[in-house]
């Protein structure tokens, strides 16, 4: 299996078990989670913010040593815990683009089925329309870190590729700091607000037949910016590590089946 198969296999068995159980109990699942799912998602959103403000102060991390690691010797075990949390983060990253990129697939079936249906038949499916906005916005959003993390995003500095490799490790850990991060967080931040409103009422699609998903829709928003934040981490400390005469952790191949 390729990186991420195994979370999306997890979350369709996860969704069907949800299903199953919901018909055999009559609807049950339904009923718990429209009375009770806001008020979890209100809390666990909470403690989320808490962590995220608590452990904010450690993105600067790799900022500090990579300055400081160009003047005097910083103990090994820092390195190592940068090292660590490299390949947690770049794991975690390609872990969730893996399991999105079956969205690429999904966009083709459903635009051919669309266009079949419409020319063919003279049917419009409402919730298989809106599929092509999930899927579409599910691709971007959640693959963009591993984008960043191989180099795949649109470079304007025109003289980054005939920079020494300190010279681009300068460029990186900058503007991680200067432009990355403050970016994503500002995403993140002004997302927050309707992020807790459609949770509050499970908000849904305006059409009577449309997908019953739009909370999850609008979700992806600070999902990506939280996974831009730590990908950004994770190459600022590369960057570090370079300046500072450290050997970083070799990228993840790219399309890598899992052992």
């Amino acid at each position: 299996m390729r990186k991420g198969d195994g979370l999306l296999l997890a979350l369709i068995a996860l969704s069907l078990g949800l299903i199953l159980v919901d018909m055999a109990t009559g609807g049950n699942v339904s009923d718990w989670s429209g009375a009770h799912l806001p008020g979890l998602a209100q809390s666990a959103g909470g403690w989320i913010g808490r962590i995220g403000v608590w452990l904010s102060p450690l993105l600067l991390l790799p900022l500090l040593s990579g300055v400081l690691g160009r003047f005097v010797a910083l103990p090994t075990s820092l390195w190592s815990l940068e090292s660590r949390a490299v390949d947690l983060i770049d794991s975690l990253t390609e872990q969730v683009a893996g399991a999105a990129r079956w969205f690429a697939l999904g966009l083709v079936l459903a635009t051919a089925i669309i266009v079949i249906q419409r020319y063919v038949f003279g049917y419009a499916s409402t919730k298989l329309a809106e599929s092509v906005i999930y899927m579409h916005a599910g691709l971007f959003l959640l693959s963009s870190g591993s984008a960043l993390l191989h180099g795949a995003h649109v470079r304007v500095d025109v003289s980054f590729a005939k920079m020494s490799e300190r010279g681009k490790a300068w460029v990186d850990l900058l503007g991680t700091y200067l432009a990355l991060m403050p970016m994503s967080a500002l995403i993140l931040w002004s997302s927050t607000g309707y992020l807790g409103s459609t949770w509050r009422i499970l908000e849904s699609s305006r059409e009577s037949d449309g997908l019953a998903f739009v909370f999850l829709l609008k979700t992806a928003i600070p999902l990506f910016a939280i996974l831009m934040i730590l990908q950004g981490f994770s190459m600022a400390a590369r960057a570090a590590m370079t300046l500072a005469g450290q050997a970083s952790p070799a990228l993840p191949a790219t399309g890598a089946r899992e052992v």
